[in-house]
């Protein structure tokens, strides 16, 4: 088996690479190698690597930024998804499409199903569900949310950076969602795959919380392994109103991971034992280095 992994370099990306089969030949595209913005090379390039399967973790992800550059965004996350389900229709390869907790528009009360309506209310939302609408149902979609690593520019990392340099940090506390580990989302994506599983599977970290609990948690757990000093930033809680971005949030994006779980016959482990996790990946990483 021949699988290709775009956003090679990505969050998820690297995680995938560094959990992958060994069995299998594994073939790692990033930016350099493939661009999905030059959407009229996607087809040509997969084809002829000629793979049994393709998994898409690369997307244009710059959520605020996206109101400004729709059609790149469409471009990357939509038309790029097209030409790659044409070279997989041609070569008969199963393709496995990363989404986002973002195609719904935050009105639930209770965590969403697969088969829930999307709704987006910006334009990242828009164009990956546009993504999604290029797979065949053959085809595997996995929606995940608030995907954090040790490496790469995600909310963990903005926080201990912000924190280390800050007094107080207000973080908005009405938004609602499930932070996820990218090892874990995937070690699921993996397990999914050998499953067989087919359509739309949420994955996340197990739980709810908001972004200033979250905030809060990093905070803890961050001084518990010595990233941070116990005197770094305190954390206030502020609403979405006080904090405005040129893209609207969904206010609730926890998503039902049940289809998955018994997909794959494990829970999967919460999200604050994701955030330990990486942490601890962090502060290892900071001791061999000596910093």
């Amino acid at each position: 088996m021949t699988i290709v992994i775009t956003g090679a370099n990505g969050q998820l990306g690297r995680a995938l690479l560094a959990s992958a089969p060994e069995s299998q030949t594994v073939i790692a595209l990033d930016r350099n190698t493939l661009d999905l913005a030059l959407t009229d090379r996607i087809a040509p390039q997969l084809i002829a690597l000629n793979p049994t399967m393709i998994i898409n973790s690369a997307a244009y992800t710059a959520v605020d930024k996206a109101e400004s550059e729709p059609d790149l965004a469409w471009r990357i996350n939509a038309t790029a998804v097209t030409e790659m389900a044409r070279a997989a229709r041609q070569t008969g390869a199963r393709l496995i499409q990363i989404s986002t907790d973002f195609v719904f528009d935050g009105s639930a009360c209770h965590p969403i199903a697969p088969d829930s309506e999307p709704h987006p209310i910006n334009v990242y939302g828009a164009s990956k569900l546009g993504g999604e609408q290029a797979v065949a149902a053959k085809d595997l979609i996995v929606r995940t949310a608030w995907v954090h690593a040790a490496t790469g520019r995600n909310f963990v990392n903005t926080m201990l950076r912000l924190m280390g340099e800050r007094d107080v940090l207000r973080v908005v506390a009405d938004q609602q969602g499930s932070p996820t580990w990218a090892t874990h989302l995937a070690q699921a994506v993996w397990d999914l795959s050998r499953a067989g599983a087919t359509g739309i599977h949420h994955v996340t970290g197990a739980g709810g919380t908001s972004w200033f609990a979250f905030a809060e948690a990093i905070r803890d757990e961050a001084i518990k392994c010595g990233l941070l000093s116990p005197a770094c930033a305190v954390v206030e809680p502020i609403g979405s109103a006080d904090y405005p971005t040129p893209a609207r949030r969904p206010a609730y994006s926890i998503l039902d991971c049940a289809s998955s779980i018994a997909a794959i016959g494990r829970p999967l482990p919460g999200w604050r034992d994701g955030l330990s996790a990486m942490l601890g990946e962090l502060a290892a990483q900071a001791s061999k280095s000596g910093t």
